[in-house]
């Protein structure tokens, strides 16, 4: 077990650890079951995020049925699986695209920078910030090369792309997509965001 439980529920004088996320009790503080269950590290915080609209989860399953379906062998998409970025930053995108080779392993917590192709995250109300900010900035300085920002838009799924640029190691916007998403990579996806399987 972490040191860093010795002083939960208040965070060790250090900050909390990525790897300190695989060793969080069962309960929370008073007993409430799955407490822990949509927890992130950014920073070395625990962010605890609210429960999901059922865009956010419409959004997130069809994204997932539609790049799985047109994706090359060697990568997958997955939802909702923590990304290690450093020894004090684990979060936990909405959609990743990663080597198939890691999909596959049923024991992981977490993947590494390096399996990850494709970052997506749909913003909500109380994520605003970590979604348009934080998150991404994160992802550019691991080198992912591939983000996604999904905006609800009266209901409707508007995707701003994002290309690492390796010079700054910041994204640059490759496009703003309102009913039919195509680019060329990771690999070439064409989404007709208006009627993503629910």
């Amino acid at each position: 077990m972490s040191a860093a439980l010795d002083y939960w529920p208040s965070p060790p004088p250090w900050g909390w650890t990525a790897d300190d996320l695989d060793n969080l009790p069962a309960e929370g503080p008073n007993g409430e079951p799955d407490f822990f269950k949509h927890v992130e590290l950014i920073d070395g915080a625990l962010v605890f995020t609210s429960p999901q609209k059922r865009f956010h989860e419409r959004v997130l399953f069809g994204l997932r049925v539609v790049l799985n379906a047109q994706a090359p062998k060697h990568v997958a998409a997955v939802l909702q699986m923590d990304v290690k970025l450093g020894h004090r930053t684990r979060p936990c995108p909405d959609v990743v695209v990663v080597d198939t080779k890691a999909a596959d392993d049923d024991d992981r917590t977490f993947y590494i920078p390096d399996e990850v192709h494709l970052a997506i995250e749909v913003v909500s109300p109380e994520s605003e910030d970590r979604d348009r900010k934080t998150k991404p900035s994160r992802y550019a300085e691991a080198g992912i090369a591939h983000f996604w920002r999904v905006e609800n838009n009266g209901g409707s799924p508007v995707v701003y792309v994002y290309e690492l640029d390796p010079a700054t190691h910041a994204y640059a916007l490759t496009g703003i997509h309102h009913d039919r998403l195509t680019v060329p990579v990771p690999f070439p996806i064409t989404i007709d965001l208006g009627d993503l399987p629910r």
